[in-house]
């Protein structure tokens, strides 16, 4: 049976501001205070999942473990089934700019657009996210618990780029049956449909209804 969320405050196991301001303003109409784990100084643990549900559990774990409290922790990413699934869980090391070695996503899109270009490659694509969320030990659940639950969006890659809204590949993404990226829709829009939307309708239902 599916554990159900208790209590009002919970970890958003993330260092990405973007991130966490968006799964903030998703909780929000559930009187939920959220922390972010650079709040906390919660340190970022390895992610070495081959999965995205996998390295959703694991930060999502070690923030609960941590802060003894409940955390949320998504792990989310653009795939590219004409470049063998890439970036994947790879998306934000992807963006990694070598001549600053920061998160750069200007660059990280103009690397895809040069690896789409060199195989003349469907441009179809799809961000997947994986919502994990996170018990500390009890008496109950000595080892923790956590539950997990998938979305996805599908849609094409344009270039160039349009939008500065959402972060990440928002500007270079266009929602299947969409005129608008996700840099130039509107955040409540985009929230209504995105994959980590997918991903929290299935989590509220579940654990929060």
């Amino acid at each position: 049976m599916t554990r159900k969320f208790s209590g009002e405050k919970l970890v958003v196991a993330s260092h990405n501001a973007g991130k966490v301001r968006e799964i903030g303003d998703l909780l929000a109409p559930f009187g939920v205070e959220t922390l972010s784990a650079a709040e906390l100084d919660l340190p970022e643990p390895v992610e070495d999942g081959a999965t995205f549900i996998a390295n959703a559990e694991l930060k999502a774990k070690s923030a609960a473990s941590r802060a003894g409290l409940m955390a949320l922790a998504d792990d989310s990413g653009l795939v590219v089934p004409a470049l063998d699934g890439r970036p994947g869980i790879h998306s934000a090391r992807w963006a990694i700019n070598p001549a600053t070695g920061e998160r750069d996503f200007p660059y990280g899109m103009e690397k895809l657009q040069r690896e789409l270009e060199k195989t003349d490659a469907d441009r179809a694509a799809y961000f997947a996210c994986a919502l994990s969320l996170a018990w500390p030990a009890s008496a109950d659940y000595p080892e923790g618990h956590v539950e997990t639950f998938e979305g996805r969006v599908y849609g094409t890659l344009v270039w160039p780029t349009r939008g500065d809204q959402g972060f990440g590949y928002d500007p270079m993404f266009q929602a299947d049956g969409e005129t608008l990226t996700f840099g130039e829709m509107e955040a409540a829009k985009k929230h209504g449909m995105s994959h980590r939307a997918d991903a929290f309708r299935k989590l509220i239902n579940a654990c929060f209804t």
